[in-house]
């Protein structure tokens, strides 16, 4: 099993930045592909992106692409996400997720942490 814990999220105005970290538990981290949701009020949770378990691969919410990065640090068993050009509409409950490599769904899930982005 593993735990996740969210760190770095806020308030920021729009345009600004801020990067989301994830702190996972347990030694098996590296086997876990590694993800990004996020919930705002009244919405339905939406995928934002996600991550390989070598960080050689990258996948994207069109919603974000070009201006979210997510990367990973496998020695610190941490995954980042770093969020550019941030929106009002990017306002959310950001989580963090993990699914062993032959999983369908992602199976763990972080407490959330919010981020807000005001006009």
């Amino acid at each position: 099993q593993v735990q996740l814990v969210e760190s770095g999220g806020g308030l920021v105005q729009a345009g600004g930045s801020l990067r989301l970290s994830c702190a996972a538990s347990g030694r098996t981290f590296s086997s876990y592909h590694m993800g990004w949701f996020r919930q705002a009020p009244g919405k339905e949770r939406e995928y934002v992106a996600s991550i390989s378990r070598s960080g050689g691969s990258t996948y994207y919410a069109d919603s974000v692409k070009g201006r979210f990065t997510v990367s990973r640090d496998n020695a610190k068993n941490t995954v980042y996400l770093q969020m550019n050009s941030l929106k009002p509409e990017d306002t959310a409950v950001y989580y963090c997720v993990a699914r062993p490599e032959t999983a369908r769904v992602y199976d763990y899930w972080g407490q959330g942490t919010q981020v807000t982005v005001s006009s």
